[in-house]
């Protein structure tokens, strides 16, 4: 009976093929179109599925990956590892981990709201007649199968559940960054592949439990950033964009890069170091923050000695009446180098107005989640515009260490958790001098594997008295100063007074004498 099953298939099969076969050589390709499409209209009638597909690649894009199949890919990692038969693996965290996902041509089920959905990962075989600007001709996609009566549900909720989810995992797995900008060469191309920025990986250890500061102000900048990372509808609902200012001031020593760092570690995020005097002008200083990513931290470290933005608006009338005077040597040393073949390199062009709307302008709000951070060791020089709040929202004085910042690098430095013998004595030189958290730092450190606490402890006390009687001859020296300045403004008071009275009394003497000769001649012309 199977022999009479296979005897009839047979024939069937072959004029099957030579139909097909038919079809694909002699058939008209316009007439291919109509048919296919009322072939699909007939067969949705009857099938209850629909399909949404996502490709790997954007055509708009130079071909880069699609940001949704990235998400997608992450999403549906968690179910590859138990459901796909064929895995792929990929390195992230610069091959510190990987991530499972499925094959070509596997098919993984997943369940949202009681319902569920099927995803098939596959490829569309390349066009041989075409050329590739990309790696792989291949156009690799998944597909999204649901039934037609979800499909509100699919549209309108569940593929924002996966894209949400899918970026919430990349954050997580991805390997943090830190960022310079690169430096121009004068056209619209960049060094390092044409790109702006250059990342290495960010791995500085510097944490909030790390930072030698009080730890209710501590605490303040914690809270502070926590409800900015959690506050995006917030910022909707109000009309601002979703940034926040950060000025970081104190004297040199006190901990403003160590901050920097501990607020990218608690947030998790990029930090681009942005160096002012490598970008040419304010055009190209827009494109670096359109080059920037959301959860990240953009940070411009001393501004005060970055450019020449301080003052600027009370210096361009100066300026003005300076051109003209310097206008004929500025062109007598151009022509002087142009001769000697020297070639000076021009200068950044970007101003304080740039820099304003770089941080508060219509183009901040490009990306969100981001954090603008100003250091500055003299906040007095900064323009008034600049550190206002609505562009740095919150200002934090570093300043030098107190007795609640010694104890923290104590217990970092020489687990000293409570107290010590020292500690009192420590706390009224604290109270008496004037020692960054660096200074502090350093006699905290070890020296050898034969220190312990007590030798640190000791080594800082001694640093403490050294630096007060420095403080002390310094200030004596400071109040000779004065007084000698102040005898030589009174003596030279009393030169200028001397030489004055010396000549009103040689001018009082001029007039007498020429009295005099006026009145004899009087005598003479009466005689």
């Amino acid at each position: 009976m199977m022999q009479d099953v296979w005897t009839q298939l047979g024939p069937t099969i072959a004029a099957i093929m030579f139909t097909w076969t038919m079809y694909q050589n002699y058939f008209p390709h316009e007439l291919r179109g109509h048919i296919r499409r009322y072939t699909d209209k007939l067969v949705s009638y009857f099938y209850p599925y629909m399909h949404i597909i996502f490709y790997e690649l954007e055509t708009d894009g130079w071909f880069e990956r699609s940001k949704a199949y990235v998400a997608i890919e992450r999403y549906l990692s968690k179910n590859s590892s138990t459901q796909a038969k064929r895995l792929k693996a990929n390195a992230v965290k610069d091959g510190q981990s990987l991530v499972l996902t499925m094959d070509d041509h596997e098919e993984i089920t997943d369940e949202y709201k009681g319902e569920k959905v099927w995803w098939i990962s596959s490829q569309k075989p390349a066009n041989k007649q075409t050329i590739s600007f990309y790696r792989e001709d291949e156009k690799r996609y998944f597909k999204l199968k649901f039934h037609k009566k979800n499909r509100d549900l699919i549209t309108n909720s569940y593929l924002k559940y996966v894209l949400d989810e899918g970026k919430a995992i990349s954050v997580k797995e991805r390997q943090r960054k830190l960022y310079t900008n690169n430096k121009g060469d004068g056209g619209g191309y960049r060094y390092r592949g044409g790109r702006m920025w250059s990342g290495v990986v960010f791995e500085h250890p510097s944490t909030f439990d790390t930072l030698a500061m009080d730890p209710n102000k501590k605490q303040e900048i914690i809270d502070d950033l926590e409800t900015f990372s959690k506050s995006k509808d917030y910022y909707a609902k109000i009309g601002k964009a979703w940034k926040r200012g950060y000025l970081l001031y104190g004297p040199p020593g006190t901990g403003k890069s160590s901050m920097i760092a501990a607020m990218a570690n608690f947030l998790k995020y990029d930090v681009y170091d942005l160096e002012l005097t490598s970008v040419k002008d304010n055009t190209e200083l827009r494109k670096l923050l359109i080059d920037t990513t959301g959860k990240s931290i953009i940070v411009i470290e001393d501004i005060d000695c970055s450019l020449d933005l301080t003052g600027q608006r009370e210096t361009n009338k100066k300026k003005k009446e300076e051109e003209d005077k310097g206008k004929n040597e500025e062109d007598a040393v151009k022509e002087k180098m142009k001769k000697g073949g020297e070639v000076k390199e021009k200068q950044s062009e970007v101003t304080l107005s740039g820099l304003l709307n770089f941080i508060d302008g219509l183009w901040s709000a490009i990306g969100g989640e981001r954090l603008i951070v100003f250091t500055t060791n003299y906040v007095e020089k900064l323009d008034p515009a600049l550190i206002r709040r609505g562009r740095m929202d919150k200002h934090i004085v570093l300043s030098y260490c107190c007795f609640e910042s010694f104890k923290v690098l104590a217990h970092n430095y020489l687990d000293v958790v409570e107290s010590h013998v020292h500690f009192p004595e420590i706390r009224r030189l604290l109270e008496e001098n004037n020692m960054t958290p660096a200074d502090i730092a350093e006699n905290l450190m070890p020296k050898s594997s034969k220190e312990n606490a007590d030798t640190c402890l000791e080594r800082l006390i001694k640093a403490l008295e050294t630096a007060k009687e420095e403080a002390k001859l310094k200030a004596e020296e400071e109040e000779k100063a004065k007084a000698a300045e102040k005898e030589k403004e009174e003596k030279d008071r009393e030169e200028k007074k001397e030489v004055t009275d010396t000549e009103e009394a040689k001018n009082a003497d001029g007039v007498t004498e020429k009295d005099n000769g006026v009145k004899e001649n009087g005598d003479v012309n009466k005689d």
